[in-house]
């Protein structure tokens, strides 16, 4: 059973920083791209960046560049999302996603995970 397990979010001030993980198991995902998306109360979900576990290349949505940072490693099945200079706009439920295409779409990720909560005050 393929599993995406986040971890590290939780409540920081306005310019701080957060690192959230994602835990992959059940496959191998070394030819899989991984990606963080985002999603605030009434809002659609949101891209936020992706990685490819297999050569490691990077893509941030416009908002997040400079700010947030990702990384993969293909051993261990794992990645994570730094995020500094947090805003309390980054307020929202952060997914972890897996899929065989580096897209900025959602619904062309296979694999989703429960999601974390990161709350950023002003």
């Amino acid at each position: 059973q393929v599993q995406l397990v986040e971890s590290g979010g939780g409540l920081v001030q306005a310019g701080g920083s957060l690192r959230l993980s994602c835990a992959a198991s059940g496959r191998s995902f070394s030819s899989y791209y991984m990606a963080w998306f985002r999603q605030a109360p009434g809002k659609e979900r949101e891209f936020v960046a992706r990685i490819s576990l297999n050569g490691g290349s990077t893509y941030y949505a416009d908002s997040m560049k400079g700010r947030f940072t990702i990384s993969g490693d293909n051993a261990k099945n794992t990645g994570s999302l730094q995020m500094n200079s947090l805003k309390p706009e980054d307020t929202a439920v952060y997914y972890c996603a897996a899929g065989n295409f580096g897209t900025t779409t959602s619904s062309l990720y296979a694999y989703w995970g429960q999601g974390t909560q990161v709350t950023v005050s002003s």
